[in-house]
């Protein structure tokens, strides 16, 4: 049954809404505790964003493909999987999707009595100096970079004709779980720019100066990875 290119995209802009409520929510909400040291932690919040894609990728995968991120979204263009029309759509839909999550988050923290937002706030990605373990540039970029690239591999060849079709929204969860438990002290952990323009809209400053790289350095891990895999199905 052919769906729809309108459904579609909703369900994209649905997918990544939840995305960002339910990663970065459980980042800002439930990271740390408001009277002490205890919180879910690093860990809590890996289980987070992974599970929140592994559940969206059973609700809207027969949909969409359940790319929620951009950079998936160009990988799989790159790699002939998506045409030109439905990767704009796409892509559109993931964006709003993340300002609506950043949005309801925003909300939320606001009804705080005493809520401040920080220069990185409601979850941003970031690097530098005040940020995480305070990785520089070089550090963030070649993560970000590597661990998308990973992150893509593993959807490639979950989804593709040597993967377990049925089991691959855990595949999928899990990479991202792992990559988060390596990058969140390094950039907070993006492999995705949507993810990262929602809470860069509202959070402003460095937040958003640093946007740039959450943006390249996903993509370039996302294109290496479908020319690879590309090069790999030719075999």
């Amino acid at each position: 049954m052919e769906v729809k290119s309108s459904t579609k995209y909703f369900a994209e802009l649905v997918g990544t809404f939840a995305l960002v409520l339910f990663g970065c929510g459980a980042a800002v909400v439930s990271g740390v505790s408001l009277t002490g040291p205890a919180g879910i932690g690093i860990l809590g919040i890996a289980f987070a964003f992974g599970l929140a894609v592994l559940v969206m990728c059973y609700a809207i995968g027969g949909i969409s493909g359940c790319h929620i991120n951009p950079a998936i979204t160009i990988a799989m263009l790159v790699a002939g999987k998506i045409n030109g029309k439905d990767a704009v759509g796409y892509i559109i839909a993931q964006l709003i999707g993340a300002v609506i999550g950043a949005a309801v988050l925003y909300c939320i923290q606001n009804g705080l009595n005493g809520w401040i937002p920080g220069e990185w706030a409601l979850g941003s990605n970031g690097w530098g100096e005040g940020y995480g373990a305070g990785y520089n540039m070089t550090s963030a970029f070649i993560a970000e970079a590597v661990l998308t690239f990973l992150f893509l591999f593993v959807i490639f060849g979950s989804t593709g004709k040597w993967g377990n079709g049925a089991m691959a929204g855990m595949a999928i969860g899990l990479t991202l779980t792992l990559i988060h438990m390596v990058a969140i002290p390094i950039t907070g952990t993006s492999v995705n720019p949507a993810r990262s323009f929602g809470p860069a809209i509202f959070a402003g400053g460095k937040a958003m100066a640093q946007l740039w790289l959450f943006v390249v350095a996903p993509v370039v891990g996302g294109i290496a990875a479908a020319l690879v895999w590309r090069a790999v199905e030719k075999k």
